[in-house]
């Protein structure tokens, strides 16, 4: 679907019968969502490699992932700052203003990616120390996210033209660009983690050359395949966009409106990233002292949930354009319709992902890694947290919809009081007393509370009664 139509089925939606709008949200979520599902299987085989290194490698990597899932959010909010603007223009007919805050953000973006490129190189050193990662991991942790660090501003650069494509109505184009990464990324890890070697396929044998850097190479693989497919997509919406072209007239004076507007939506967004990630930080302080066993399942447990959770992020982008667009377009109740659609698939689709995994879990254990100890543990631990999933759903889906509508402050105050005020202190109580368990007891119990307190917020829709074209 063409952004011209997809914004022509947006201003009629409330002409919509309920089925039609089920069609819309769904047709508009499964790019995303198929995007998403290739990324976690990417991630499976990521990690899979990496785990036939053993544990210290694996634990080496998830010593550092709330570090990299800190700054790769920070990057997300400064993107949905500009990228809602540019929804609701488009709703609302304002194709010049949109190319507008399109090339602001660009600016933004170089400005804000940079820096977060600098700060991460400066601590890569330190950072697995200040973790309280053992001795025997911290040189691979470092050379991970060192590799990571300077790749940040290509990360922001890619976020936004994803961003701005998706809330434009051009949800195929950056889904298909982003499961490309994820086979780029398998290809090129196979070169850069292992080293040359001979490699039997079908009887036939043949040396595979290869670098072998291990971790670092799992870092290498990732940043040359998403430098590649930044390349691409930054193509397609400055130069193929029928609505963000930069080809067409435009201004690249920034203005204080538009940017105000941006910093309104992207500081509690990224504030609540900042948040939940030094939460997730601290978690990790929490476990590390479990020992390299307990580190190891705990990443791999994350990783294997991720093919649980991803559908609901899909639903939310959709939600996300579909609320900002229809605002845009002066439809209130259309907004609602689709954000209540968007979370009751959400909660559907994610509940029977929960369901799939608590039986499948130690096969998809196998498949990460050829520790038993590590096998067991994690599936163990994954499947406490999978009751959580519906309402884990509900507040994912929720908060892109409320996202749409430039509600983000709220939302950021009920993520930090959810994951510091119960998460954090359930953890702390538990992981001394019953290990690893004890943490993802607290995480499944967070979740809960989540979702309701999520629910809640859009069930009330004082955020509806508040939504202005921005």
């Amino acid at each position: 679907m063409k952004a011209a139509d997809f914004s022509e089925q947006v201003r009629r939606g409330g002409n919509m019968t309920l089925s039609e709008q089920v069609r819309l949200v769904i047709s508009l979520s499964i790019p995303v969502i198929l995007a998403q599902i290739s990324s976690i299987i990417m991630r499976y085989i990521d990690t899979a490699m990496v785990g036939n290194m053993g544990a210290e490698a694996t634990a080496a990597i998830g010593l550092i992932a709330s570090s990299t899932w800190l700054l790769n959010g920070m990057c997300s909010g400064i993107s949905t700052g500009f990228s809602v603007q540019v929804a609701q223009m488009i709703g609302a007919g304002r194709e010049y203003d949109a190319r507008n805050v399109f090339r602001q953000a660009i600016i933004s973006a170089l400005i804000f990616g940079g820096c977060l490129t600098l700060v991460g190189v400066s601590i890569s050193g330190v950072l697995p120390v200040w973790l309280g990662g053992a001795e025997e991991i911290r040189a691979n942790s470092t050379r991970y996210f060192r590799i990571f660090a300077c790749m940040l501003w290509v990360t922001q650069l890619r976020q936004l033209s994803s961003s701005m494509l998706q809330c434009s109505g051009d949800i195929r184009t950056p889904s298909i660009l982003n499961m490309l990464m994820c086979g780029l990324d398998v290809v090129f890890n196979l070169f850069c983690i292992f080293p040359t070697r001979e490699v039997a396929v079908l009887g036939l044998h043949f040396i595979m050359p290869g670098m072998g850097l291990g971790v670092a190479g799992a870092a290498l693989g990732t940043a040359i395949a998403e430098g590649l497919v930044t390349v691409l997509l930054l193509w397609v919406v400055c130069i193929r966009s029928d609505k963000l072209d930069l080809r067409k007239r435009g201004s690249w004076k920034l203005q204080k409106e538009c940017l105000t507007t941006a910093a309104k939506v992207a500081i509690p967004m990224t504030f609540e990233h900042v948040v939940e990630c030094s939460a997730q930080v601290v978690s990790t302080k929490i476990v590390a002292p479990l020992g390299t066993i307990s580190v190891a399942a705990n990443s791999l447990a994350v990783t294997a949930e991720g093919l649980c959770y991803m559908p609901g992020y899909g639903l939310a982008a959709a939600a996300t354009t579909l609320v900002g667009q229809s605002i845009g377009a002066g439809q209130k109740k259309t907004a609602r319709r689709f954000a209540r659609i968007s979370v009751v698939l959400g909660m559907t689709v994610m509940s029977c992902t929960g369901i799939l995994m608590y039986f499948l879990c130690p096969y998809v254990f196998r498949m990460l890694t050829p520790d038993q100890a590590v096998q067991s543990l994690g599936a163990t631990v994954l499947r406490i947290e999978l009751f959580a999933e519906p309402m884990f759903a509900a507040s994912i889906v929720a908060a892109g919809a409320l996202r749409g509508a430039g509600d983000t402050l709220i939302p950021c105050i009920m993520m930090i009081a959810s994951m510091w005020g119960i998460r954090i202190t359930m953890a702390l109580l538990l992981v001394p007393r019953i290990g690893l368990a004890g943490f993802w007891i607290a995480m499944c119990t967070e979740l809960c509370v989540r979702g309701i307190l999520f629910l809640i917020r859009l069930l009330r829709e004082k955020w509806l009664e508040k939504a202005a074209l921005v």
